[in-house]
């Protein structure tokens, strides 16, 4: 079997193909065809830990989810992850391979489109169709030499592509027209149709952009998607998210949690903010952690040392020991675990820079960064109430102390993580336990609230996959846009 293929591209970043990728794959599941998503190269700290081994981009995970598949590396065979603003670990068919500049990574990425195809042609033996998902956006022709996520791909592989405009942002019309204006003839050929996502009242006002549109490019349009409600249920991996507006309420208890400069994994906290009883907010750089909060939380960073420094930068340091000695909550994952310790060594500088440097000294416990990485998923119980809870490791590191005596959890009967010792200060190296509804409960009842809502996250999860699945097959002509997908080797006819 040798599935057939059908790309999607943007016409800039952000502009939805993540999560029109997982409706896709949702779509083609309800058809009964066995479908899996794909991603050539992936930029993202938000990664997801996989059952058979190695690491993907969250993003790829949750379309796996719509597939009705367990993640698997394959499906993101190059995952960089930033760790400075000039550097990043490489990850490679689910390892860590070596941390580069990035312009040193542009000039030599193109020797990755070997393992990139060696993925892709694994999934397209195993599956009916695969829907790709590529990165950024074509019209960035700076980037097209050596290009293995976009038209580099495409032609390579031999993949048809339909681009997908925002028209919330505005300019949908130019960013559409102006991209098969700045691609090279060759490039431009690959692309079989468009969407337009995002629009926000009734589409028919945009019948004449769309008419536009496909006069100037030749390509027809398969769909206007609206606004969809059920996107905003689903987990985001791109950080851009964390800089739209939030909404506050009134909610009992009160979590804030600082926005690092190089946060990871930050979706571990929306099974929070789908809580009616908790009131979550991000808090900006620049602006100080509420004094009136509840719990805070630190979330995971690709860089600890990093974040560390830059935490202090902002004043935060001095908000969280302020809030734990007045008797306050607080929280770290990961990475905001290592930071509530006393001291932290990075001597080979494989977080980052290399360094050391004082921890916040709420648990007492030191931090030594290694070479080894750990990822996987676990099954774990609550050291507190012995609920399970499952979640998944992604760290370099390995944390000691008299704290460590007073585990967060256990994970096959071996300790994990820290707790002071009346219990208000934790620190955990799990991810996504907070996607555990029992464990989330009798969590928040410490913290104080009584969630009571019976929020199932897994269960609204898929309850938005098939939302987001249902707009976009009542907006978009599906079964012209699948009919496009064609088998590796596709070349368009001029």
């Amino acid at each position: 079997m040798t599935a057939k293929v059908l790309m999607l591209q943007g016409a800039g970043s952000d502009v939805g193909k993540s999560l029109l990728t997982a409706a896709l794959c949702r779509i083609a599941k309800r058809r009964g065809l066995s479908v899996a998503p794909f991603k050539p190269q992936n930029m993202s700290n938000n990664a997801a830990a996989c059952v058979s081994g190695g690491e993907i981009g969250r993003a790829q995970a949750l379309q796996a989810l719509a597939a009705g598949l367990d993640p698997h590396t394959d499906m993101n065979p190059v995952l960089l992850k930033p760790q400075t603003d000039r550097t990043a670990q490489v990850v490679v068919h689910g390892k860590a391979v070596e941390v580069v500049e990035a312009a040193d990574y542009m000039a030599r990425r193109d020797r990755l489109m070997g393992a990139v195809m060696e993925s892709f042609d694994r999934l397209a033996a195993r599956h009916d169709l695969i829907i790709v998902e590529g990165a950024g956006s074509p019209a960035e022709i700076n980037l097209r030499a050596r290009d293995i996520a976009n038209m580099g791909f495409a032609r390579t592989a031999g993949v048809p592509v339909c681009l997908i405009g925002d028209i919330e942002r505005g300019g949908v019309i130019a960013s559409l027209v102006g991209t098969k204006a700045v691609l090279d003839p060759a490039d431009a050929a690959m692309i079989q149709g468009f969407l337009v996502n995002k629009f926000r009242g009734n589409p028919r006002l945009f019948d004449d952009g769309v008419s536009a549109i496909e006069e100037r490019t030749g390509w027809p349009c398969f769909g206007v998607i609206p606004w969809l409600a059920a996107a905003a249920r689903l987990p985001a991996e791109d950080a851009v998210v964390l800089d739209r507006p939030q909404t506050e309420n009134d909610a009992e208890l009160k979590i804030a949690a600082p926005m690092l400069s190089r946060i990871a994994n930050f979706d571990d906290a929306d099974p929070l903010k789908q809580e009616p009883d908790v009131n979550f907010q991000w808090v900006p750089p620049e602006q100080p952690i509420p004094r009136d909060a509840d719990v805070i939380i630190i979330f995971g960073t690709k860089s600890t040392l990093g974040d560390l420094a830059f935490l202090r930068v902002q004043g935060w340091d001095h908000d969280i020991i302020a809030h734990a000695r007045a008797g306050g909550r607080v929280l770290g994952l990961c990475g905001g675990y290592q930071m509530l310790g006393r001291r932290i060594a990075d001597p080979q500088g494989v977080d980052g820079l290399p360094g050391e440097a004082a921890g916040l000294g709420l648990l007492n416990v030191d931090t030594v960064m290694g070479k080894t990485k750990h990822v996987s998923p676990v099954s774990a119980l609550c050291a507190v109430t012995s609920t399970p809870l499952t979640g998944y490791e992604i760290h370099m590191g390995r944390t000691d102390g008299p704290d460590t005596a007073r585990p967060f959890a256990t994970v096959n009967g071996a300790p994990d993580g820290a707790r002071s010792a009346d219990g208000r200060i934790e620190g955990t190296y799990l991810h996504g336990v907070f996607a555990s509804d029992a464990f989330r409960r009798a969590w928040l009842g410490r913290a104080g609230t009584d969630a009571a809502a019976m929020l199932c996250y897994e269960a609204a999860v898929e309850s938005a996959l098939d939302g987001l699945a249902d707009g976009v097959e009542a907006a978009v002509d599906v079964d012209a846009l699948l009919s496009l997908a064609r088998r590796p080797g596709w070349t368009p006819q001029h």
